[in-house]
């Protein structure tokens, strides 16, 4: 592999800790991201198959509607106040996710979470892969025939899948490929153009459900049905699969908030645009699979499944609908796995592998990867894929804890940028010769704990009714577990780069928004003296 950091003069380690992509975005004009693109940015992500499916798991679990969507708004306004706290190391010191781990993991420890992160999201783009196959074979269809896939042999029937849909698989992945080139600073412009496309799409495919349909269907009419208990432990369970469904961007909301104009760019535009974004497109989603229930006698809840009876039933203009529609979901699938995914693959392998892999790099090594896991053996069952989603979340929301815990409270937002490059002694983030802070470890291994044996009852296996009820709580006892003990082991084992000793109980807050201008090459600067320099100024909010 062609080394990015040719005729280099840093040593072995520096070499592992820094190449451009892992460098501070410093210079204001290589951060162009305003509070609008980060709206626009969620609108198109709230638009995808995934977020209709999600709030359908409600209304499936013998919610009522009403009910369903209040859990999705709490959902994903908790979700805004984690991605609130998680984005500010980016906007303000500029640094990415596998970056801003060093800091409560050590330099070298990050590894493991940045493992952790990029291997989920490997399989992530795989499956976001495979939804956006199912775009494309409806297309498909609808251009040649609802029989298409009947015309077309099936060779490889006893890998679970078919010939076709293989076909669909491989058409969405190549065309992903060019937006995997474009870097972060720029593919902004495609998430304005889905959040226009998808939004007025999924707003089309609704109004054109309910014409069909003659109403909206007798879903939003029906009660609950359950009492006590199991109504309040399936409201809660709708409620953190939202939590869930997002575990994935709380953790690496660095990578794009670091690229934001200003901080105030990257706060409250996105606290405010993702419950707002995820709570319309849920009701979308409850509202046309409820219209469905009419036509068909059945609740489809997924938007492919009834788009594929249109192509299957309808005239030419269905079909043309349906083709326009499903381009619409495909082009949302894009968007979110290169938001989501390969992105974070790609700053993720930079970190593991500066001197050889930059995020264009990584990216198409997570999409050459992703080609390779079978991701339709993950929609075998629903409730296989549930239970994976749920573990997703243990393992991210434990790793969310540790950084916040260290950000927000230990070092009250300050950090020493230039001590993340380097494992000297001297340096804030280094805390030993391995560059591991067991500190962050420990905290992380109790943030997995609680929910290992309600993971064993998701997996079959009989536990205790207690272990599930705190397995339903997996996000939140994961955060504030991790969030706890980190705190409590610093306070009696003290790291270095703390602006007050005493942080229980002492007040101040200590973040910048750095904007420094070099006067050298980065490379260079990173082996300069820079000394902590604490400065007690703003507020947290």
């Amino acid at each position: 592999m062609i080394s990015l950091q040719k005729g280099s003069h840093l040593t072995l380690s520096e070499i592992f800790l820094v190449n451009e992509d892992l460098q501070p975005v410093f210079d204001p004009k290589d951060r162009p991201w305003r509070w609008w693109n980060f709206v626009f940015f969620w609108v198109a992500d709230a638009f995808n198959v995934n977020t209709w499916q999600i709030a359908a798991t409600g209304v499936q679990q013998k919610l009522s509607w009403w009910e369903t969507w209040i859990s999705v708004w709490i959902g994903y306004s908790l979700v805004g106040c984690f991605l609130f706290i998680s984005q500010r190391i980016g906007s303000h010191y500029h640094i990415s996710f596998p970056v801003s781990c060093r800091t409560s993991f050590g330099t070298f420890g990050s590894i493991w979470p940045i493992i952790n992160r990029v291997v989920m999201a490997i399989i992530w783009f795989s499956v976001q892969s495979w939804l956006g196959a199912e775009c494309v074979a409806l297309c498909l269809k609808a251009i040649f025939g609802a029989n298409l896939e009947t015309r077309i042999p099936n060779k490889i029937a006893s890998s679970g899948t078919s010939s076709f849909m293989f076909l669909s698989f491989f058409l969405f992945w190549l065309f992903q490929l060019p937006f995997i080139y474009c870097r972060p600073q720029t593919i902004r412009h495609l998430f304005t153009v889905k959040a226009y496309t998808c939004a007025t799409a999924g707003i089309a495919f609704l109004v054109w459900t309910i014409v069909r349909a003659g109403g909206i269907g007798p879903v939003v009419h029906q009660k609950t049905e359950l009492t006590g208990s199991d109504h309040a432990w399936a409201f809660v369970n709708s409620t953190m699969n939202c939590l869930a469904n997002f575990a994935t961007l709380i953790v690496n909301a660095p990578d794009f908030s670091r690229i934001a104009k200003n901080p105030r760019d990257a706060s409250l535009s996105q606290f405010m645009a993702i419950p707002i974004c995820f709570a319309i497109t849920s009701l979308i989603g409850i509202l046309a699979s409820s219209a469905s229930t009419t036509m068909y006698g059945e609740t489809l809840w997924s938007p492919l499944d009834l788009l594929d009876r249109y192509v299957n039933a309808g005239t030419s203009g269905d079909r043309a609908g349906v083709f326009f529609i499903a381009a619409a979901f495909a082009l949302a699938q894009v968007g979110t796995n290169i938001s989501a995914n390969s992105i974070s693959a790609g700053t993720d392998g930079s970190a593991l592998l500066p001197r050889f892999v930059n995020i264009r790099r990584g990216g198409f090594i997570c999409a050459a990867i992703a080609f390779c896991v079978c991701p339709w053996n993950f929609f075998t069952s629903s409730s296989n894929f549930t239970t994976y989603l749920s573990a997703y979340a243990v393992f991210l929301s434990s790793i969310a804890g540790v950084v916040a815990a260290d950000y927000c409270v230990v070092r009250r937002g300050y950090i020493n940028v230039f001590h993340l490059y380097s494992n000297g002694a001297k340096y804030n983030y280094s805390y030993n010769k391995f560059g591991i802070n067991w500190r962050g470890y420990a905290a992380y291994i109790c943030g997995i704990l609680p929910n290992v044996v309600g993971f064993a009852g998701a997996c079959g296996n009989k536990v205790p009714i207690g272990a599930t009820y705190v397995y339903n709580l997996s996000f939140f006892t994961g955060y504030i577990s991790a969030f706890s003990v980190y705190c409590a082991l610093v306070y009696f084992f003290p790291v270095k780069g703390m602006p007050v000793k005493k942080f229980l109980s002492e007040s101040g807050w200590y973040e910048e928004n750095v904007n420094y201008e070099l006067e050298e090459d980065f490379m260079t600067e990173i082996n300069n003296d820079h000394p902590n320099d604490y400065i007690k100024g703003g507020k947290f909010l």
